[in-house]
């Protein structure tokens, strides 16, 4: 029996690593307009690939069911629904793997099922999202899903990479006398962000994003009125949430950084504070210049890497032994 974490740990960097591109591609395929470019699910307009449904279109005098055939969109949605089903084999990979060690309890078994399931009803959803016409509850359950199995991702890679190290100490002289407090903020900082996550989510499965487009104030007020109208309400809440999330998170880096830290916790909440800084300069980018979509799929990337920062300063706080 292997006693060594190398196989798990190394499927699970390259699913982390195809996690992070299918959470980036799906929002570029959601602001590109393309989240329908095949409107059935899990073929384009009942083929394996969008080649084969524009052969299709073309034979059948330019349509399919009644349907113009957008090989742009098809494209991208079905390279999204190729690297998802790709990354769905790794995580079932990942699972079979932490049966067959689960003896050296390299990984903890609930961990890895809880992951393949997780993974089953993000499937389910990104299936939903198709038959349901991006219905926004729908579309922003599957950000957060997605969100979710890239941190369970990233938390076992951290924990496999280091868990045998002399770095996760998890006493109480740990940080010193402030380590219960370090930990609490900084999970209330991760908290926040996943509200903000969540409000970022809503607003551009609403298409928000425009309802301020100007900034600070949004439609030259401080505060929107009434009268603004709803996707106006929807991005000031998202802008007010961005502000609490960034002060918790700010707190709880300075605070991780003033304590008797060791390397991991201190590059953690150095990776906060410059996640941060670069997530609210690319938010505000994109409304002055216009909300370029390369921008906001940047800002969307961004959230990703500031919540992964997040984690890894949550993680450092803790001992080797505590999950994974």
């Amino acid at each position: 029996m292997m006693s060594r974490p190398a196989p798990i740990r190394t499927v699970a960097l390259v699913a982390f690593v195809l996690c992070f591109v299918v959470v980036v591609l799906g929002a570029y395929v959601r602001l590109s307009a393309a989240g329908l470019g095949c409107p059935d699910w899990p073929g384009c307009y009942g083929h394996f690939s969008p080649a084969e449904a524009v052969a299709a279109a073309d034979a059948a005098g330019g349509t399919l069911d009644g349907a113009t055939v957008e090989a742009g969109k098809a494209w991208k949605e079905m390279i999204h629904r190729y690297a998802a089903a790709t990354l769905g084999l790794l995580i079932v990979v990942i699972a079979t793997l932490a049966i067959r060690y689960r003896a050296s309890r390299t990984v903890a078994l609930p961990y890895a099922l809880g992951l393949l399931g997780l993974v089953v009803v993000q499937g389910l959803l990104g299936m939903l999202t198709v038959t349901q016409r991006l219905l926004p509850a729908i579309v922003t359950a599957h950000l957060l899903l997605g969100l979710s199995t890239l941190s369970m991702l990233w938390w076992m890679v951290l924990t496999l990479g280091r868990r045998e190290t002399s770095a996760w100490r998890g006493s109480t002289a740990y940080l010193g006398s402030s380590l219960p407090r370090t930990r609490v903020l900084a999970l209330a900082g991760l908290a926040a962000l996943a509200m903000q996550i969540a409000l970022g989510g809503w607003t551009s499965s609403h298409y928000a994003a425009t309802g301020c487009p100007d900034f600070p104030r949004c439609q030259a007020h401080w505060w929107p009125p009434a009268s603004a109208g709803s996707a106006a309400a929807i991005h000031f809440t998202h802008r007010v949430g961005a502000v609490i999330a960034a002060l918790v998170l700010v707190l709880a880096a300075v605070r991780a950084l003033r304590s008797r830290s060791d390397d991991f916790a201190r590059r953690a909440a150095i990776a906060v504070l410059a996640a941060l800084a670069l997530q609210l300069t690319l938010g505000i980018t994109m409304v002055l210049s216009g909300f370029p979509l390369w921008l906001a799929t940047a800002h969307n990337a961004g959230a990703a890497l500031l919540l992964l920062a997040a984690i890894a300063l949550n993680r450092s706080l803790r001992p080797a032994w505590t999950a994974g």
